[in-house]
């Protein structure tokens, strides 16, 4: 499966963080190789889906250089990646009937895999469930996965209602799939959460040369 034959699928941008280990503010504003590491995921993931939208809360005038629609979560309090996930299911309805999948990743991977949409609908159709989640030398990624507009009210539901916060507990009543990526020479899904990992970053990026 290429990024050419998978369905239709929106990506959104998770950014509705609150980086405190960063200290505040955003973390995808921070840079990596010379650029800000959100400018690094939308330039991976962009090519892969047909739309992108950026989930941030706050206001959204700091963002809108980006140029991308930034969706707020409408779940308060801060209610976690999940939040994120049903505010692009929520917008993907409204505004792209069209499309029935929404793939999500955080804002502070900046080598996010160039395959990663493609290989995410390839998992779930293999094992014929409607999930499908990244894993990495057996670390699941949670939040970087792929969810079918379908399931939006069931979502809902479980936050508002059951107060359900944990990603892979609402995701196992489905069923997911998980596609399976090397960390060698760098762990795609490597995630920069405080200055120690901008400074680790940087020296992936070394290592990495002209792929990165």
């Amino acid at each position: 499966m290429t990024t050419t034959d998978h369905p239709p699928t929106l990506g959104v941008l998770l950014a509705g963080g609150l980086a405190r280990r960063m200290g505040g503010g955003d973390k995808g504003l921070k840079r990596v190789g010379g650029e800000t590491i959100i400018a690094r995921v939308i330039e991976r993931l962009r090519p892969q889906c047909a739309g992108l939208i950026l989930n941030a809360n706050g206001d959204p005038a700091r963002l809108a250089f980006l140029g991308l629609p930034i969706v707020p979560d409408d779940v308060p309090g801060f209610a976690g990646p999940l939040a994120g996930v049903l505010a692009a299911l929520d917008w993907a309805a409204r505004e792209r009937p069209d499309i029935g999948w929404v793939a999500s990743a955080p804002t502070d991977g900046p080598f996010l895999p160039r395959d990663l949409v493609a290989r995410l609908h390839e998992a779930r159709a293999a094992a014929g469930v409607p999930l499908a989640c990244a894993r990495s030398a057996g670390q699941p990624h949670p939040p970087i996965g792929l969810w079918p507009v379908a399931l939006r009210s069931d979502l809902r539901h479980a936050l508002v209602v059951e107060n359900e916060r944990k990603i892979d507990r609402w995701t196992a009543r489905h069923g997911v799939a998980h596609a399976d990526w090397a960390v060698d020479p760098v762990d795609p899904f490597f995630n920069a959460n405080s200055p120690e990992d901008l400074a680790e970053a940087e020296a992936m990026m070394s290592r990495l040369g002209a792929s990165a």
